[in-house]
């Protein structure tokens, strides 16, 4: 079935937002940024791929556009009819063509300027070739403008058509203006059409649904129509001409005997006969509208002579009904859908696949065993149908009287076991036998279990009426006594012990007073001689520890203070000089690696574009997964 849901197709953006959303995702989904290392192969490819993935872009929107919007002659001739009567086929084909050449010079744009990428000397020809791609693509794109415009119009019209399927059972309703073709299809369908009294009110094809003998059916409720030539008729009479002539219906064609609608009888009878062409092969209705006011029988010898000359045809059944009384209404639903099922038929059993499917059934007939006959055994009382009469005193009681005689609902309880059939009526309410592994489980019951419980409630009844269960004050020695208090005194020490223990560890120990405390070494020095105690020793001590010295620095130190002591003829004219390269280091080896390492991270490239060894920026996240394992040629950019 050639069935489109128009509702369906995307959004067609204007050529300026179209530029600015492929725009866009290219500098999302694509590198930004060329880092100084680059080497000239590295920045080709780079440019070329913004311009491959703009054509992508490019092209997948316009394939969307394509794609979307149905091709006219691969679609249900009613629908290309009714578009090209609300579009016009050659403008609605010449937008689509637009865009697809659209797309072909955009490859073709893309094609070109990546073959001059790979020829590119220079970061900045090559940017200067990308702009220009992108430049030609967005021009393309904006001389399509006026196309896009157009075929967004035309996607909001088709949005708002109704779901028509061209094949399924269909009730078209047909005839000049205000004659009540609207009104019936609001008393059929749930569509809310709106019925106004003046013409050309429905100014487009409405649909709505109903169901008949568990089918589904559509009813389609079409334009008014005028009586002039094809090529005069507008837009809004032309979508109903389409319909008469593609869809497989039951034509429903309505005439006001009343003229009310403000169309003579001729007038509407004439329209009849000049669209009559379209009803060939459909079965055929002439609805007579409006009989409150005007029926058939009350009409002059010239009116009946051209509903009669209508009627002159067989396959037109004329049928009578008034929306404003509901009068006929379901007569001439019932009509219409028989009319319709019988015609289907008709056309299936003059197809060529009749005689396939009937190859295949096959009715099998039972074949009698013997001469004898067996007719069907019916019950006398199944024959013989008395109408039950509540007044009756010898009618049949009923389970309602039984209920209502023994206390209604909620006070009766139904009796299941009387509509069993026993061999003996008494057997209907005997117990039923629990089985349980094979095993009846009344046998296994004991019948004096009642006497033996009774006679132990007794018997602990007169136990506790004793005393037996009454607990005796306990017993305690003197000697269990005394251990009972040594193993108390033995807690109480365990816990003073303990406390003694966390308030060591604790902060609430004793310090030393403020007063007490000495913050320099100079107060050190003052406090020891007040107490008449030599501090050299100490004090130097003290000060070795209030600062720590390099290595280098206190073995230059040392080399100064062994100068100065020597004797005046052994000194040496030359100064101490400190070498930098060798603080912190604790030998000649350790210099020799040190000098090593030093030349070989001077001498390692920089990879990652680092202003220094101290650049810890990482520029660009490069996930572990991607960089695992051997990588082939050509695959070491992974971004």
């Amino acid at each position: 079935m050639s069935i489109y849901n128009f509702k369906k197709v995307q959004v067609v953006p204007s050529a300026t937002d179209f530029v600015d959303i492929v725009l866009s995702k290219i500098q999302r989904k694509t590198p930004t940024v060329v880092h100084a290392h680059y080497q000239i192969s590295r920045i080709r490819q780079f440019y070329m791929r913004k311009v491959k993935f703009a054509q992508d872009c490019f092209d997948e929107k316009l394939e969307h556009i394509l794609g979307d919007f149905p091709k006219l002659d691969e679609i249900h001739p009613f629908y290309a009819d009714l578009m090209n009567v609300l579009y016009d086929r050659d403008h609605y084909k010449l937008a689509l063509g637009q865009i697809n050449t659209a797309k072909h010079l955009i490859d073709n744009v893309a094609k070109d300027y990546a073959r001059l990428l790979k020829f590119g000397d220079s970061l900045y020809r090559c940017k200067q070739l990308k702009k220009a791609a992108l430049g030609r693509m967005a021009t393309i794109m904006k001389r399509q403008k006026d196309s896009l415009a157009y075929l967004e119009q035309v996607r909001q019209h088709l949005a708002r058509l109704p779901s028509i399927d061209p094949n399924t059972r269909t009730l078209l309703v047909c005839g000049y203006p205000n004659v009540g073709k609207s009104s019936f299809m609001n008393k059929l369908t749930r569509a809310d059409v709106e019925v106004q009294p003046y013409a050309f009110t429905t100014k487009s094809l409405f649909v709505g649904h109903m169901d008949y003998k568990y089918l589904r059916w559509q009813v389609i409720d079409t334009p008014g129509i005028l009586d002039h030539p094809l090529e005069e008729r507008n837009t809004i009479e032309m979508q109903s001409i389409t319909a008469l002539a593609h869809l497989r219906a039951c034509i429903m064609f309505f005439i006001d005997l009343s003229e009310q609608c403000g169309y003579s009888i001729a007038e509407q009878v004439k329209l009849f006969h000049a669209i009559k062409p379209l009803f060939a092969n459909k079965p055929t209705l002439l609805v007579i509208n409006k009989i409150d006011v005007m029926r058939p029988e009350q009409l002059g010898p010239n009116e009946k002579a051209l509903i009669d000359e209508i009627l002159s045809d067989d396959e037109v059944t004329m049928v009578q009904m008034s929306t404003f009384t509901d009068e006929g209404v379901m007569d001439v639903k019932t009509t219409a859908c028989d009319k319709l099922l019988a015609a289907r038929v008709e056309m299936k059993m003059k197809g060529q696949k009749v005689g396939n499917i009937l190859n295949k059934l096959h009715l099998s007939q039972p074949v009698a065993r013997d001469d004898r006959e067996r007719p069907a055994a019916i019950p006398e009382s199944a024959k013989i149908r008395v109408k039950y009469d509540p007044n009756d005193p010898n009618r049949p009681k009923l389970e309602k009287d039984i209920e209502r005689e023994q206390g209604g609902a909620g006070v009766y309880n139904v009796d299941l076991k009387k509509v069993y059939r026993l061999e003996n009526d008494e057997w209907k309410y005997d117990t039923i036998p629990e089985i349980m592994d094979g095993k009846n489980v009344a046998d296994f019951v004991d019948p004096e279990i009642e006497a033996k419980l009774d006679a132990l409630e007794r018997e602990e009844e007169r136990l506790i009426a004793e005393g037996f269960y009454e607990e005796e004050e306990e017993m305690v020695d003197e000697e269990e006594q005394a251990i009972r208090d040594a193993a108390s005194e033995i807690k109480a020490k365990k816990e003073l012990i303990v406390q003694a223990h966390r308030a060591s560890k604790g902060k609430n120990r004793p310090v030393i007073p403020k007063k007490s405390q000495m913050r320099t070494v100079d107060d050190l020095e003052k406090q020891l001689s007040t107490m008449g105690v030599g501090a050299d020793a100490l004090l130097d001590r003290a000060r070795s520890r209030t600062r720590k010295r390099a290595r280098s620095e206190s073995r230059a130190e040392d080399i100064v203070r062994e100068q100065s002591m020597a004797p005046s003829s052994k000194k040496q004219a030359t100064s101490v000089v400190r070498d930098r390269s060798v603080m912190g280091l604790r030998n000649a080896k350790q210099k020799a690696v040190a000098e090593s390492m030093k030349k070989k991270s001077q001498t390692q490239s920089n990879l990652y574009a680092k202003a220094g060894e101290s650049d810890r920026a990482i520029q660009v996240k490069k996930p572990r997964h991607l960089f695992a394992g051997k990588r082939s040629t050509g695959k070491t950019d992974r971004r």
